[in-house]
């Protein structure tokens, strides 16, 4: 586990840093964000956004209807966001990744699911508290992979035995951006990757 008391994404190994211009990117972007949304965890949900799929791909349901407005693509991207923000919630209070499935997909998916077994593994789990305030930073090409922005406070991250209800640690975080992937996959959109930014 990594950047515990940054639950905003509560941080689990998923998440991987930015480097270079895409830092500094994302730093300038987070300014811009409030405090204030919905309250829900996501250890780390970080990622690297993948390359688009060609439009030209022939593979079903691989972009969002064209009948779509870019307003109703943005809304319905950000809801599954803090969607897969509640999800990542519960996934790590109760150390049970099957919920995921619905709402992320691959290379985050595997990502989450094998840093939950290894908190079960060792009959701990975590708790935590965190406010979103996400807004779409850009989009591909094609319209399939959608990229949200959000500065990430985390109120409190709390680890717990779960064999005597112990607290083992943790404490109040801190705030910090985060580039969330959604791609549309199969007739819905999933949160792909995420990448863990600098202080927002």
């Amino acid at each position: 586990m990594r950047a515990r008391l940054v639950r905003p994404h509560p941080a689990p190994g998923p998440r991987r840093a930015l480097t270079g211009a895409a830092t500094a990117l994302l730093t300038l972007t987070a300014l811009g964000c409030g405090d204030t949304g919905s309250p829900s965890g996501d250890f780390n949900p970080g990622g690297t956004p993948s390359n688009a799929r060609p439009a030209t791909d022939p593979t079903p349901q691989s972009a969002p209807p064209p009948t779509q407005s870019a307003q109703e693509i943005n809304k319905t991207v950000l809801q599954r966001y803090l969607e897969y923000q509640r999800v990542y919630k519960r996934v790590y209070r109760v150390n049970d990744p099957a919920p995921l499935s619905a709402i992320v997909t691959e290379p985050l998916l595997s990502s989450i699911t094998k840093d939950v077994q290894a908190m079960a593994a060792k009959n701990e789990v975590w708790r935590f508290t965190n406010i979103f305030n996400p807004r779409v930073q850009s989009r591909s090409p094609d319209g399939a992979s959608v990229n949200v922005i959000d500065c990430v406070r985390t109120l409190t991250a709390y680890r717990y035995s779960t064999k005597t209800g112990q607290r083992l640690g943790g404490g109040t975080g801190d705030a910090v951006a985060y580039l969330t992937t959604l791609k549309y996959d199969a007739g819905t959109w999933k949160v792909a990757d995420s990448k863990r930014g600098n202080s927002c």
